[in-house]
């Protein structure tokens, strides 16, 4: 393997957006730096199951509805 080629591994803080902190180990930042979050797995709605919102481009959507409403499915 070749020496000094791998970044450091320190401890740093993360802080939630709800206020919870917690340590971890990173090569982000240095030695005993914080990094606060803007968006986190309790507030984002990826995570939380948030409304999905289907965007209807050119009408591809209604196009859709209209040839399969009479499926009954």
């Amino acid at each position: 393997m070749k020496a000094d080629i791998h970044p450091d591994y320190h401890m740093i803080k993360v802080v939630m957006t709800d206020g919870t902190e917690y340590m971890t180990r990173s090569t982000w930042g240095s030695e005993g730096e914080t990094m606060t979050l803007e968006i986190d797995p309790k507030a984002h709605p990826a995570w939380t199951g948030g409304q999905q919102h289907l965007m209807d481009r050119g009408g591809r959507v209604s196009k859709f509805k209209k040839r399969f409403e009479g499926l009954g499915l």
